[in-house]
C-alpha cells in the first residue's frame, strides 16, 4: 500500500489531485492504521498510471520496488522503519543503524586492522578500506543477515578510521561519531561529536536514492555487501549527490569573504541555481535542515551562526527554494573549520546504513529482476 503522498508521486500529480480522483471513483482510499491520511493499493496506482500515458507501458522503469526500509514525508523528511528521523537526532548512530538492519543491537563496532593506507584524499581512502575490508574477510560471500550487519558494522568502523590520521583502532571503545570528530581534528571533539552524530542519523537513508539504487542492483546480482558498498560509495561520489554539500561550504566561505548579496547573487548568475536550497521531494521545506541546524547553532561564533542566518533569509526573502541538509552540513564543516569534504565524509559513513538495509532487503526479491529497456537509435 501507497501513502497519499508516494501515490502522488507515482502519477506525477498533486495530493489534491489524488482524492480528485478518489471523488471521481478513478481510485479507492483505504484508511491508515497510524491515522496519517489515506493509503492506496499499488497495482491501481499503477494501472491509473498506464492510463495517462495513454495505454503506453512504462519500457525505461528498471522495476517497482516496495521497501519498508524509509518512507518520505513531504513535512516530516523521512521514517526509518516509521520513526521519524528527525526525532532520532540524539539517539546514537549504531542504535539508528541497527533500528534500519532491523538487528539485535549489541554487536561489535570495532574497525579490522587493515595496514597503512597509502593515500591522501579522503574518498580514496574510504575507497581503500572498504575494498581492504572485503579481501581480509574469509567469508564475505555469506548473505545471512548477522553476518551482512556484522560486515557493515566493521565497515563504518574501518571507514571512520582511515579519515584522518593517528593510529588505526585507537579509539574503538568511543561512539562513532566521537570517533570520526578525532579523526576529523576539531578542537572540541566531545561537542562536536553531538552534531556529528545527529548528521549521520539524518544522512543514514533517504529511500532510493540514486547510490542507493545502485548498491540494490549490485544485491540483485548477489555480490557481497563490500562490493555492493562499493557501488554506492562509486555513485555517491559525485557533485550531484554525495558532493552537494562542500558546494553550500564554498557558498558560505564567498559569503563570509565578499557579502552575503554578493555571493548569492554571483552564484545565482553562474549556475542558476543556490548549492544547499531546494529539495526535489520536500518543496516546503526540508525537516533535516532545521533538526541538523539546531545542534550547529551552539557549535558556531556569533558572526557565523548570524552570516548562515543572513543567507537563509536573504535567500527566503528573494523566493529561493527553502534550504535543505546540505546546507546544515556545510555549516557545520565550515563553523567548526574542518575540511571542506567533511559533509561527504560524514554523508558517506552515514549512508552505508541505509545501503545495508537495503541490501537484506533486496536480497529477499527476485534475482536480477533489474533491466531495462534500451531503444536502439542511429
Amino acid at each position: 500500500m501507497l501513502s497519499s503522498d508516494d501515490a502522488a508521486r507515482r502519477l506525477g500529480v498533486k495530493v489534491a489531485t489524488v482524492y480528485a480522483y478518489v471523488s471521481r471513483g478513478l481510485l479507492e482510499s483505504h484508511p491508515n492504521p497510524q491515522g496519517r491520511g489515506s493509503l492506496f493499493d499499488l497495482d491501481e496506482i499503477e494501472r491509473l498510471a498506464q492510463r495517462s500515458r495513454g495505454g503506453r507501458t512504462t519500457e525505461s522503469r528498471l522495476a517497482t520496488i516496495t521497501t519498508g526500509v524509509t518512507q518520505l514525508h513531504q513535512d516530516g523528511g523521512p521514517f526509518y522503519r516509521g520513526r521519524s528521523a528527525t526525532s532520532l537526532v540524539t539517539v546514537p548512530f549504531e542504535e539508528v543503524a541497527e533500528l534500519l538492519w532491523e538487528g539485535e543491537g549489541g554487536g561489535d563496532w570495532s574497525p579490522a586492522f587493515l595496514g597503512p593506507c597509502p593515500l591522501t584524499h579522503t574518498l580514496d581512502r574510504m575507497r581503500w578500506a572498504l575494498v581492504m575490508c572485503g579481501a581480509s574477510d574469509p567469508l564475505r560471500a555469506d548473505l545471512r543477515p548477522p553476518s551482512v550487519i556484522r560486515s557493515a558494522r566493521r565497515v563504518i568502523a574501518a571507514l571512520t578510521d582511515v579519515v584522518g590520521p593517528g593510529p588505526q583502532g585507537g579509539d574503538a571503545a568511543s561512539p562513532i561519531a566521537r570517533r570520526l570528530a578525532h579523526r576529523l581534528g576539531v578542537a572540541d571533539p566531545d561537542a562536536v561529536a553531538v552534531a556529528l552524530n545527529g548528521a549521520l542519523v539524518l544522512m543514514a537513508d533517504h529511500e532510493l536514492a540514486t547510490s542507493t539504487m545502485a548498491v540494490r542492483v549490485a544485491a540483485s546480482a548477489q555480490a557481497d555487501i563490500c562490493d555492493a558498498l562499493l557501488a554506492g560509495l562509486a555513485t555517491l561520489a559525485g557533485p550531484l549527490h554525495g558532493g552537494a554539500s562542500q558546494l553550500a561550504y564554498e557558498l558560505l566561505v564567498v559569503a563570509e569573504r565578499d557579502g552575503t548579496a554578493r555571493a548569492l547573487n554571483d552564484v545565482l548568475g553562474q549556475q542558476g541555481r543556490l548549492p544547499g536550497f531546494g529539495h526535489m521531494v520536500y518543496k516546503q521545506g526540508d525537516a533535516r535542515f532545521e533538526a541538523l541546524m539546531a545542534l550547529v547553532d551552539p557549535l558556531l561564533s556569533p558572526q557565523r551562526r548570524a552570516l548562515v542566518a543572513e543567507v537563509v533569509e536573504l535567500g527566503r526573502a528573494n523566493a529561493v527554494p527553502l534550504p535543505n541538509c546540505d546546507l546544515a552540513l556545510a555549516a557545520l564543516s565550515w563553523g567548526t573549520g574542518m575540511a571542506p569534504d567533511t559533509g561527504r565524509t560524514v554523508f558517506a559513513i552515514a549512508r552505508v546504513a541505509g545501503w545495508t538495509a537495503h541490501y537484506l532487503e533486496e536480497l529477499s526479491e527476485r534475482p536480477l529482476r533489474f533491466r531495462a529497456r534500451a531503444v536502439y537509435s542511429v
